[in-house]
């Protein structure tokens, strides 16, 4: 497993980096692939540095995905996933994707996503232990554009639109009774119609790359299936920015189809934790 972006913190990767000549390798070709050292900025900025997007998505994925290539032939997942902007270091670890384009697409990825923010003021709100089915018919009565974004376990929803649509539904899923419906520290509306302008920017980007079959299936954020044919992968990976995040249906999927054993490779515990609430029966760990 692969996590998405908040998973950042100042000195990711620097162990990898100092330590293993291949990492070390990798991440310099990072630095002059994005045109800046954003290894300076991982290793020793601020955390308010590490909280651009332009920073943070790439971080990230170099992170998860550098972490992957040094272990080399002891890694060999039977199945793969990805937590939004992880979903394309599932993609680049699993062989879809080559390192390099997969950069390139994560730094145009973030890049479109900050203009689409600029655009309308939008956010994104956390609603604590209420069931999925209040949450969307609690939004689908909003004005406005609000939408359930990310399914990150039960009784842990994330929902994106714009700002005065997320306030009033915030207040209307206390009164449902929501223990918590709190508003989050990001910059836009990730994960729905708000991202329509990063979506159209992005779409050519992902068309004119090549993409391989991976080494195994990838589970899919937009409907939380495996796949391993081209085309679908890319069709997906587009709808992926303005669809929802299908995290608790794509561990169930996972578990249905014989995983008995979660490792979240790259910064954080987040996705373990989240695979925890959703089943307590499997094993889960992680590598950084």
């Amino acid at each position: 497993m692969f996590p998405g972006q908040g998973a950042q913190f100042v000195g990711m990767g620097k162990d990898l980096y100092d330590n293993n000549p291949e990492a070390h390798d990798l991440f310099e070709k990072a630095n002059d692939i994005l045109g800046f050292r954003i290894t300076d900025l991982m290793f020793a900025g601020t955390p308010e540095d590490l909280k651009q997007t332009k920073v943070t998505q790439p971080a990230i994925f170099l992170h998860s995905v550098i972490l992957a290539k040094t272990l080399g032939a002891d890694f060999k997942p039977d199945m793969v996933a990805g937590h939004s902007l992880g979903e394309f270091s599932a993609l680049v670890a699993a062989g879809a994707l080559s390192f390099e384009d997969g950069l390139r697409l994560v730094a145009a990825r973030a890049m479109a996503m900050q203009k689409a923010c600029e655009l309308n003021p939008s956010t994104m709100a956390a609603i604590i232990a209420l069931p999925d089915e209040t949450v969307e018919q609690v939004c689908a009565g909003i004005d406005g554009v609000v939408v359930c974004a990310n399914y990150n376990c039960p009784g842990q929803l994330v929902i994106s639109g714009e700002k005065a649509a997320i306030e009033a539904a915030c207040e209307q899923l206390k009164a449902a009774g929501a223990k918590r419906a709190l508003i989050l520290p990001v910059s836009g509306a990730f994960h729905s119609p708000c991202m329509e302008p990063a979506r159209a920017e992005l779409a050519e980007a992902i068309e004119r790359t090549t993409v391989s079959e991976p080494m195994c299936p990838v589970y899919q954020n937009v409907d939380a299936k495996p796949h391993t044919d081209p085309a679908e992968i890319k069709a997906n990976l587009i709808a992926q920015l303005t669809a929802p995040v299908r995290w608790t249906q794509t561990v169930r999927n996972m578990i249905a189809d014989g995983a008995t054993e979660f490792v979240e490779l790259g910064p954080g515990k987040v996705l373990q934790g989240l695979v925890s609430k959703i089943d307590r029966d499997v094993t889960v760990s992680g590598m950084q």
